[in-house]
């Protein structure tokens, strides 16, 4: 049985890409011409959001490299401190991933990577920071490709809500972490 699903799903991506055109040839569409001018509208949004895409990176990198992130990582370890937050229950290795995880996938997958070397998939900090990575989304990253491709210059209450539900996500993690995983 393990074979045959493994087998299944080996295929299910190609068995997919290559029933779309032909179902699409099937009724009719010009499936080669449909595809290229989806790909030249793909390359002009992509060249659109592309000054986004720079200026976000590099208000990102001047973040990190100014020590600012490392200066809020460690002001949110010692407010999470003084609210009573416990290292068994809230890790402060986690903090600066939910810090970074709005701004940067990359930068939070590389934090992320770090702390499961320095800790272990298995302990606390790894369960959160892995629940947490699944479980939040980079904000910033979204608002800028998504709002520079439509042309949207005022985000209003996107911003907000966004980081809002970062939170959530972040608050959820370590909630289910120790719910379902630790047992407490």
């Amino acid at each position: 049985m393990m074979d045959a699903l493994k087998a299944l799903s080996s295929w299910a991506i190609p068995a997919a890409v290559a029933a779309i055109p032909l179902i699409g040839w099937l009724r009719g569409v010009r499936v080669y011409e449909v595809f290229c001018q989806g790909a030249k509208e793909g390359f002009r949004t992509a060249v659109a959001i592309i000054p986004y895409l720079i200026a976000m990176f590099v208000a990102i990198g001047v973040f990190r490299s100014s020590g600012a992130f490392d200066i809020l990582a460690e002001s949110l370890a010692r407010a999470s401190a003084l609210l009573g937050a416990h290292p068994e229950v809230l890790p402060p290795e986690v903090l600066p991933l939910a810090v970074l995880r709005p701004l940067s996938g990359s930068g939070a997958l590389g934090y992320l990577a770090e702390l499961l070397k320095e800790k272990g998939p298995d302990s606390l900090a790894g369960l959160i920071a892995s629940t947490m990575q699944g479980s939040t989304e980079t904000t910033f990253y979204i608002l800028t490709v998504y709002f520079g491709a439509v042309g949207v210059t005022r985000p209003r209450h996107s911003v907000a809500t966004g980081l809002l539900a970062d939170f959530a996500g972040f608050a959820a993690s370590v909630y289910f972490v120790h719910r379902l995983l630790i047992g407490g």
